[in-house]
């Protein structure tokens, strides 16, 4: 199974805000790069992954994303994740019949052999949506649909239960795919402690390299 993969990227400076008493905006925006470019490497380098699509406002991400081999869509109008995922699903459907993946670009600790599971999951299933919650099962970290549209994008609040219903609605197989190193996504001054080591960001901790 073939699919597209979509990253939407929020501005670099802008994410992760409730880090602000931890991290300067400065280093938010170099922390904000290197996990955009962890997941492009990483989706790049898995064989089903035939392309790689960004979205974002932000031209810095816009240009990571090109430089990582990725297309690109600039966001336009008021900021709205929900619509800017339609928007790229589209775009994609003019390339494909198959599925797309949605992975936000806040998922430190994501694999090769994470994206590979997701994709195994669906199983080359006709009407498919393959979901990974966040470890909570509150927020959606991880969205498989297959084919691409069937249903609609419910990200927000306790949009894992959302994409259930969505799923179980159109009529699709839903699968659950929990996956630990992909239900953490990095959003709590806790969270920096779990992944410092693995992007050598002594700072996170107030340590000199």
């Amino acid at each position: 199974m073939t699919i597209w993969a979509i990253v939407p990227v929020k501005p670099l400076r802008r994410g992760k805000s409730r880090l602000a008493d931890t991290l300067t905006e400065d280093e938010r925006a170099e922390l904000n790069s290197h996990l955009l470019s962890h997941t492009l490497k990483t989706l790049k380098a898995t064989p089903d992954v035939e392309e790689v699509l960004v979205v974002s406002r932000d031209p810095k991400a816009l240009t990571i994303a090109r430089d990582h081999d990725a297309r690109t869509i600039r966001e336009n109008g008021s900021p709205h994740l929900n619509t800017a995922l339609e928007r790229a699903t589209a775009v994609a459907k003019m390339y494909t019949t198959n599925g797309v993946l949605v992975l936000p670009a806040d998922l430190p600790l994501i694999t090769q052999e994470d994206i590979e599971k997701i994709i195994a999951a669906a199983n080359g299933g006709q009407r498919v949506v393959v979901i990974t919650p966040d470890r909570h099962r509150n927020g959606t970290n991880a969205l498989l649909v297959s084919p691409a549209g069937i249903i609609d994008y419910g990200y927000g609040e306790n949009s894992f239960e959302r994409h259930c219903e969505k799923a179980r609605k159109a009529g699709a197989r839903l699968e659950i795919c929990e996956l630990p190193s992909i239900e953490l996504d990095l959003d709590l001054p806790e969270d920096l402690e779990l992944v410092a080591e693995k992007f050598n960001f002594s700072y996170m901790s107030g340590k000199q390299n």
